[in-house]
């Protein structure tokens, strides 16, 4: 079950808020939930991690990597050096 967060905001805000959000069709509070989740994502360092290794396991799967090639690549790109670092 969801629990409940109680915030305070300036009624003239609020009044904008509800307008803006009812003109997308949305709740104030659907509004509010997604800012806050989208908020939470982007400052979320472990689930950034885990997209990051799912997306290289997608990647991964579809060129059919064995395991093997993958350490040989790391084993590679450890020995080009740092020139590397940051590429993407």
């Amino acid at each position: 079950m969801a629990e409940q967060l109680l915030i305070r905001v300036d009624p003239e805000l609020k009044r904008k808020l509800t307008k803006l959000a009812t003109m997308e069709g949305k709740t104030s509070t659907r509004v509010v939930r997604d800012l806050i989740e989208d908020y939470v994502k982007q400052r979320d360092v472990a689930a950034y991690v885990d997209s990051l290794w799912e997306r290289i396991a997608q990647d991964l799967r579809s060129k059919a990597a064995a395991p093997g090639d993958v350490a040989k690549t790391i084993r590679e790109v450890r020995k080009s050096g740092p020139r590397h670092a940051g590429r993407r």
